[in-house]
């Protein structure tokens, strides 16, 4: 962050203790450590909360992008069962016309009945 050397530090140092004394010195030096410990903490929680706005929002894009994915094949899946249902219905009608044709299937069909009548 800073470009401060051994030598920086000593004379920053050496004009505190001449500016605030000897007396003072200690208790600003644990009134200054104690703000920079907040700051690195505030400026810790900031980046973690950035970070998980940032996996929110890359969280939501994919769920978008999921259900744009998705729509293709939900209509697909609608269709396919539309035309089983439809199929369902031919089969079902055009098995109730050849009943209605051959009335000697439905005895045919019955093995019941095809006994009784022996």
């Amino acid at each position: 962050m800073f470009d401060i050397g051994f030598w920086e530090l000593m004379i920053i140092g050496l004009v505190a203790l001449l500016v605030v004394g000897p007396e003072r010195l200690p208790k600003l030096a644990y009134t200054a450590g104690k703000w920079l410990g907040k700051g690195r903490a505030m400026i810790g929680s900031i980046k973690t909360e950035i970070d998980r706005e940032m996996k929110a929002d890359e969280l939501n894009r994919i769920v978008e992008e999921q259900k744009k994915l998705l729509d293709p094949l939900e209509s697909v899946i609608e269709e396919t069962e539309g035309a089983m249902n439809q199929f369902q219905e031919n089969a079902t009608a055009e098995d109730d016309t050849e009943k209605q044709e051959d009335p000697e299937l439905d005895d045919a069909s019955d093995p019941s009945l095809s006994e009784s009548a022996k």
